[in-house]
């Protein structure tokens, strides 16, 4: 019988170890040609937008989606697995947590393989919900030292880093301006909803690291045109959805100025097909907007430590 999986359940049994392993599996799988996604598509309405992500991994039997809604009342998310043998459905899982570990997870994987292996120092603009799945991922990946942090509304900003602080028993400190996050860190992220650069492309020191994970759409830009005319390479999860909707990257694009054979995917680096990092000095970028895969590698491995350990409840629903 198909299950559901709710919040309370994906927390109890996601961790950032199995969030890394599920989404750096998918991106092998889809640059090996042993899976399939479709970009990010959206339906608006002036008070709600219905967001969808759809997918196939057919070695681990899955394909479905991801489908959310977002309104000024919140976003609620929710992943759909079905089996791609037979076409009936495994799972239903709340992914709110799911996602914000799964996308944490791809900036961690991304900065295994794209920043220097002696990073100690991150800087990150953000201190929401989706920064603290960052935080954790990359500090899985790296042996950081410090984390620094900036963001707009100082309360928040100071009880995100003493939450985090004492989560990944590192020194993460509040800092007062973006400059001071970007000079003298090795690796930089921004996890925010921004809709202009956050920072000047002169901060950067030679062999930086950068993630940027909040521009998802035209309307979101965190990095300007001088930061990434700095950077080489620029990796993305995936060239078809970068075309779609990399706010940092489209207007570059639109003017020339970069090129669609530019843009190198990360599967293509964890597979060797393509490199990453090549020197030390080199500015490195990684550019995130989701992929369905990642949510359904990550909602597999739920769905089987669920049936492993009597999680969820079944669902009266036969396929």
């Amino acid at each position: 019988m198909p299950l559901f999986l709710s919040e309370k359940e994906v927390e109890k049994l996601l961790t950032m170890p199995l969030a890394l392993a599920a989404v750096e599996a998918a991106h092998r799988d889809l640059a090996s040609m042993q899976g399939c996604d479709t970009p990010r598509q959206r339906t608006r309405l002036p008070q709600t937008t219905l967001h969808i992500l759809q997918g196939a991994l057919p070695q681990l039997d899955v394909i479905g989606y991801k489908a959310y809604t977002s309104n000024r009342s919140g976003v609620r998310f929710l992943v759909y697995l079905y089996r791609a043998s037979t076409g009936s459905l495994r799972a239903v899982l709340e992914a709110d947590r799911l996602g914000m570990m799964r996308t944490g997870a791809a900036a961690g994987i991304a900065t295994r393989w794209l920043a220097r292996s002696d990073a100690r120092v991150a800087g990150v603009f953000g201190a929401g919900w989706q920064a603290e799945g960052h935080l954790e991922a990359i500090a899985a990946v790296r042996p950081l030292q410090r984390i620094k942090v900036y963001a707009r509304h100082a309360e928040r900003l100071a009880a995100f880093c003493t939450r985090m602080s004492e989560r990944l028993a590192l020194e993460v400190l509040a800092v007062a301006s973006p400059e001071e996050v970007v000079r003298g860190s090795d690796i930089v992220s921004t996890v925010t909803t921004s809709a202009t650069p956050l920072f000047n492309a002169e901060w950067l020191a030679p062999g930086t690291h950068i993630n940027a994970a909040g521009s998802n759409s035209l309307i979101r830009r965190e990095l300007g045109e001088d930061v990434i005319k700095r950077c080489s390479p620029i990796i993305v999860d995936s060239v078809a959805t970068a075309l779609c909707e990399a706010g940092d990257l489209l207007p570059l694009l639109e003017k020339g100025r970069l090129h669609a054979r530019q843009l190198i995917e990360l599967g293509d680096v964890i597979c060797g097909r393509q490199a990453g990092r090549s020197t030390p000095d080199e500015i490195t970028l990684f550019e995130s907007q989701g992929m369905a895969v990642q949510d359904l590698a990550v909602a597999v491995t739920l769905e089987n430590l669920a049936r492993e350990y009597g999680f969820g409840v079944e669902l009266p629903y036969g396929g």
